[in-house]
This record gives C-alpha cells, sequence and structure tokens, in this order.
C-alpha cells in the first residue's frame, strides 16, 4: 500500500508542478521497487487520455499533442513520438498499436503524456482528489 500512496502523491505533485516532490518520489519509486505502481500509472494515464481525447480522434491532433509534449520535456525526445501517439490511440480503442512497444519504453511514455495532460487539465484540489480517487479505484480493480 505505500507503492500506492506514493503514486497518488506523484500525481499530486506532477499535477501541482512540485519539481522537488517529483524528484523525491520518483527516486523512492526507484529505490523501492514500482510494486503494482505500473497499475497505478496506467490507470492514471487512462483516465487522463479519456478526458483529453475521444475514439475516432484526428490522427493529426494526437501527432500535434505528441509533439508538444516531447518540446516541453528536456528528454523529451528520446521518446518515440510514434510509441507516444500509439500509447494514446491505444486508449481510444487501437490497442494493437502497442504490441510491439517494450514495457519499459511504454511506462516511460505513459509518465510524460501523463504529466502533460496533468499540466493542461490544471485541477483544482477538489478535482485533483476526485482524479486520483478515480485512479486509485480503477487501479484496484486490477491489482
Amino acid at each position: 500500500m505505500q507503492t500506492r500512496r506514493e503514486i497518488s502523491d506523484l500525481i499530486r505533485a506532477t499535477a501541482r508542478r512540485d519539481w522537488g516532490s517529483v524528484d523525491q518520489l520518483l527516486a523512492e519509486l526507484d529505490r523501492t521497487g514500482w510494486a503494482g505502481g505500473s497499475q497505478m500509472i496506467s490507470a492514471a494515464f487512462a483516465i487522463a487520455v479519456s478526458r483529453r481525447f475521444h475514439p475516432g480522434q484526428d490522427v493529426r491532433d494526437i501527432a500535434r499533442f505528441v509533439a508538444d509534449t516531447r518540446a516541453r520535456y528536456r528528454d523529451g525526445t528520446k521518446l518515440s513520438a510514434l510509441d507516444m501517439e500509439a500509447m494514446i490511440r491505444a486508449v481510444l480503442g487501437e490497442a494493437d498499436l502497442v504490441d510491439d512497444i517494450a514495457p519499459e519504453s511504454a511506462f516511460s511514455a505513459q509518465l510524460v503524456i501523463l504529466g502533460t495532460l496533468l499540466h493542461d487539465e490544471d485541477f483544482s484540489e477538489p478535482q485533483l482528489e476526485e482524479f486520483i480517487r478515480d485512479v486509485e479505484e480503477t487501479a484496484a480493480e486490477y491489482m
């Protein structure tokens, strides 16, 4: 359960742009392992993508979003734009697009895209807590 709390705190810190806390939480999760954390990140990713995009979304909109996301992060260009686009499109119903993406690449793409989606959403505190509750409930179904 410690990891679950740390992931929830990571989502909060990311949404609030509290980079010091984000760095601390990532270091702690790397040190202790992400046991169960990938399910929570995946749940947060899927919920956030579904809030922003819809099935049948013009792929050019997704490509522009990915290009913007890659430009926002210092190491953003190290991530494959096509993999990032595929990750988003998989949530929207094209699951086969992620079949050949390495798990580590998929997880990194989820983290970076989730960060952009959280920033763009600009949640109020009650909205952020509601989002986190949704993430925790969704992840619990798969843990």
